[in-house]
């Protein structure tokens, strides 16, 4: 700010940990204590927002982006679409979401080397409805991660199949932000 540069936000790093697609990871309490520092250095300037990259799920975490920021903040959550896209693949095309599934195990050691995740492929429990892999910590994880991967592979079959079931895709959309923006309203 003393060269001129402005700017409207800031994603500072944190304690704990802010993994792809899944809850906060760390002490809770702690990270209040250091939010609150973050934000009376926001307050004293007043020209910018706080931002929270990796902002997807961190649903512990946004009350107190709440209490401290209020209005002024931004949170980043693209991955939700992804895997409530997702969702809706396994709901209406579970042969394409198998073949998702099986081309995230298979990429995962090596695409998660460009993100910050802690996913087990051994911890993803067996299920009988595949929808619910993605109410796993472990299978959310590694779909979010390799989604690069799937898009190469299989884009083009998930837009068509994400066009041809728009309204449930809508659906779970609607649903999955109601539940993150009713923890980021004041």
């Amino acid at each position: 700010m003393r060269k001129g540069i402005k700017f409207t936000s800031l994603a500072p790093r944190s304690i704990g940990r802010f993994e792809k697609g899944v809850d906060y990871i760390g002490d809770i309490q702690a990270l209040d204590i250091e939010l609150a520092r973050h934000a009376a250095v926001t307050a004293h300037f007043d020209s910018y927002k706080i931002s929270l990259h990796s902002g997807s799920d961190k649903f512990s975490v946004y009350p107190l982006m709440v209490k401290h920021w209020g209005e002024r903040l931004h949170v980043k959550t693209a991955g939700t679409s992804y895997l409530e896209g997702l969702r809706t693949i396994a709901l209406n095309e579970p042969e394409l979401f198998s073949k998702i599934w099986s081309l995230g195990l298979e990429r995962y050691s090596e695409d998660r080397l460009t993100y910050h995740v802690s996913a087990e492929i051994s911890k993803v429990p067996n299920v009988v409805e595949l929808s619910a892999l993605l109410d796993d910590f472990h299978a959310r994880e590694i779909l979010h991660v390799t989604f690069g991967s799937a898009i190469m592979k299989y884009g083009r079959e998930i837009h068509n199949t994400l066009i041809k079931n728009a309204d449930g895709y809508c659906a779970n959309l609607t649903r999955y932000f109601k539940k993150h923006l009713s923890l980021l309203s004041m």
